[in-house]
């Protein structure tokens, strides 16, 4: 085990505040730590100084729940590819290395404390329609749909997505478009999900547009951010099923209702 010294410049804000980078030394820092580890050696030695600890969110820390979101020197999660910040380690950091560490900039994701962001709006386009709400039965029964396996396995991929907010972070315009086609695409992709399928591309698509994100640019930096490797060809697919749903709906198309069927 080697023991690295590193220089910290975090960012520090309190809601509606102005923030400002604050410059701490973190010494004799195992290398087989996690960041997130990294970062609870230093607080407890601020708090053991009187000091006020840095405010990051965390859970499941398995990279899984995707709570740990954090721009690392100036990439969401840090340099390492498809890895969330929980799941990083400190060797793949040199002693003496500056890291400059701060939360995931977006006009739709204020910032809550320091390295904390608002993900709500996630939430909120969630909830407009990335779901099915007729009953599909217990376990046993998903066996009485027959699926094929590159349309299951089609929407697992989508379904790896965390909603982590990398992928906002990442793009220059703050675009949710691979969030929000990843979580469309699986549903959209089952039999399961095609009764709702144009109410839940639409609703979920102008939720988004409501929440304050930007357009996408096709420049595939949130393909290149995102931990769990989210392909942009959700996002092509999503286009595609939004431009059905709204010439359906302007023609006098019946678009399904949320207790589902038309």
């Amino acid at each position: 085990m080697s023991l690295l010294n590193l220089h910290l410049k975090v960012w520090r804000q309190n809601q509606g505040k102005p923030g400002h980078f604050q410059d701490i030394e973190a010494h004799e820092i195992p290398d087989h730590a996690s960041f997130l580890e990294m970062l609870d050696i230093v607080n407890e030695r601020l708090i053991a100084k009187g000091e006020e600890p840095v405010a990051f969110d965390h859970d499941c820390r398995e990279g899984i729940c995707g709570s740990c979101s954090m721009t690392i020197n100036g990439m969401p999660h840090g340099p390492e590819k498809a890895t969330t910040t929980c799941q990083l380690h400190m060797r793949k950091f040199r002693t003496e290395d500056t890291i400059w560490i701060e939360p995931f900039r977006a006009h739709a994701f204020p910032v809550i404390k320091d390295l904390i962001v608002d993900r709500t709006p996630f939430d909120r386009i969630q909830q407009a329609g990335g779901y099915i709400s007729v009953r599909t039965g217990a376990a046993p029964d998903a066996n009485s749909i027959l699926i094929g396996k590159e349309v299951a396995d089609a929407a697992m991929d989508a379904a790896e997505c965390i909603g982590c907010g990398a992928c906002v972070a990442a793009c220059k315009n703050a675009s949710a478009m691979l969030f929000v086609s990843a979580k469309a695409g699986q549903l959209n992709s089952l039999p399961q999900g095609q009764p709702e399928k144009n109410r839940r591309t639409l609703a979920m698509v102008r939720q988004m547009d409501k929440e304050g994100f930007g357009a996408c640019t096709n420049q595939y930096e949130c393909e290149a951010a995102c931990p769990k490797e989210i392909s942009v060809r959700w996002i092509t697919k999503l286009n595609r099923d939004y431009a059905l749903a709204a010439t359906k709906e302007a023609f006098g198309g019946s678009i399904e209702r949320a207790g589902g069927g038309d």
